[in-house]
């Protein structure tokens, strides 16, 4: 008889749980609170000269999700990408022309020390880091616990203290002497919540965001949208004989028993399982079971987030002043890492609406043309750096206002905006259930990064199981690696789940 597999959080890593769990010989039952599957890569609709149109609501650009996770769920075979190979353009202030970010380390290496002066050994950085992504990527693969003795085994002392067990501060201090470089390169450490450049195993989080390999580290779009993934995940999923269940909430879950009860279309639905899955944040996960030991263990985590996200839309195709028009571009409100660190840590307080950061801007609306399909209004997505928790985007309009101006800035037909929307983390709270806003649900922080992103009382031999629940696994995006190396925990999860059950 087949292991029955209830999965609560259809968002993408529920969905390549469920997937390869499916295709294992498990009957796999998902259950989905809302009314389609996606979690944050999901679409909204606007209505624009009397006619609709969809935007990227939460993820907009698809990249850090590895390339056999694609091609084994059959997402290859369904989407159709395109991805930018033009060099990414960032700009400091007071800058009149962007600096390019090459891919090629030598064209790169001479280009920041011409705008930048940059005499330190950019080579060797994307040399090393190299060696760490791939080292990240087999563990991805093998779905192995990370662990700082296979660090070691496989890249050394120096690099693991350095990439690993290190801080990013530290990090870009050995290989790099312009702080444009240091400040550029330090981007990722707090795009999902207010991480100090100083905080032990902050620098691990540069190499990490780098790990995707479906682009080879690189960001791409996804013809019709980032949402056709999910859309292109139930499908398939539907298909290997998933039961899938939108607007169904959970009313109780009896761990002694192993069942539980959801309401749908007004009746209540019971159901048995073998191995419960949570495919969402921990604190949803916690309070279903209503175990307030790991609740309490949890509100104590570092769960603040502080990114922003403006989408903008366009009468006519945007004409940028620099660069083509599919190229990404990354706009800094600092000029060094002292003050990227001080608006990075300024934005904890709810007093600060905005403290200005840095922008990266995705040019969806280019792409799509790039891929053939003929939408009516250009649009942008814009990832931004420093919002509180404290309001939703549209209590505050003169920061939308202000984030809107400065990306008009850089264009040259900006009267042809003619709409956008700005979301907080307070909205990401709200719309996508992330406990105080944050993008991977806990911060990359000290304790909660690398080996610390689990919630298993033994993680040595379970590393996703949720406390010391032994049939209950948790895969969202606060597990290892994070959020945004797309559907990674849901793979990793389920295929320590299929090695748990074959040795039983």
């Amino acid at each position: 008889m087949k292991k029955k597999v209830v999965i609560i959080g259809a968002g993408i890593n529920g969905l390549i749980a469920a997937n390869y769990l499916s295709r294992a010989g498990f009957e796999v039952h998902l259950i989905e609170k809302k009314n389609n599957v996606g979690g944050a890569c999901v679409s909204e609709s606007i209505t624009l000269n009397e006619s609709s149109h969809q935007y990227a609501l939460g993820a907009s650009v698809l990249g850090l999700m590895q390339r056999f996770i694609f091609e084994e769920t059959g997402l290859s075979k369904h989407l159709e990408t395109f991805v930018p190979m033009e060099p990414k353009l960032v700009y400091f202030p007071e800058d009149n022309e962007p600096t390019k970010i090459y891919r090629n380390p030598e064209e790169l290496d001479q280009e920041l020390s011409k705008k930048w002066n940059e005499k330190g050994n950019v080579k060797k950085f994307r040399s090393d880091e190299l060696k760490v992504i791939q080292f990240l990527q087999q563990g991805y693969r093998a779905a192995k616990n990370p662990t700082i003795e296979d660090a070691v085994h496989c890249l050394g002392n120096e690099l693991t203290d350095l990439w690993i067990q290190g801080d990013a501060k530290s990090l870009l201090d050995y290989y790099f002497t312009s702080e444009k470089t240091k400040t550029y390169m330090a981007m990722t450490v707090s795009e999902s919540g207010p991480v100090s450049l100083k905080e032990p195993y902050s620098a691990f989080t540069l190499p990490m965001m780098d790990s995707g390999s479906i682009f080879e580290g690189y960001y791409g779009f996804v013809r019709g949208g980032i949402w056709r993934v999910s859309e292109a995940l139930y499908d398939i999923n539907s298909k290997l004989g998933v039961e899938i269940n939108t607007s169904a909430e959970i009313l109780a879950i009896d761990t002694n028993n192993n069942q539980l009860s959801y309401i749908k279309d007004h009746s209540e639905c019971n159901i048995e399982y073998d191995y419960l899955l949570f495919g969402t944040d921990p604190l949803t996960a916690a309070k279903l079971i209503e175990d307030n030991v790991l609740i309490d263990s949890i509100e104590s985590q570092d769960l603040k987030g502080t990114s922003g996200k403006l989408n903008m839309m366009f009468s006519n195709p945007i004409k940028w002043k620099s660069g083509p028009d599919t190229s990404f571009r990354f706009i800094f409100s600092v000029k060094d890492t002292k003050e990227f660190e001080n608006a990075t840590l300024e934005a904890i307080s709810d007093d600060i609406d905005y403290a200005p950061g840095f922008m990266q801007i995705y040019c969806e609306g280019a792409a799509m043309r790039h891929l053939g399909s003929n939408d009516q209004f250009d649009r942008l997505a814009i990832f931004l750096k420093n919002i509180s928790f404290d309001k939703e985007g549209d209590k505050i309009p003169k920061i939308e206002g202000q984030i809107k101006n400065k990306v008009l800035e850089y264009i040259e037909n900006p009267e042809d905006c003619i709409w956008s929307r700005l979301l907080t983390p307070k909205d990401l709270k709200n719309i996508f259930y992330f406990p105080q806003g944050n993008i991977d649900h806990t911060a990359l922080t000290n304790g909660q990064s690398y080996f610390d992103r689990t919630y298993s009382s033994q993680p040595d031999t379970n590393f996703y199981q949720l406390s010391d629940y032994e049939n209950l696994y948790i895969c969202g995006a606060s597990t290892y690696p994070c959020g945004s190396i797309a559907g990674t925990p849901g793979y990793m999860c389920s295929q320590q789940l299929i090695r748990n059950t074959n040795r039983k």
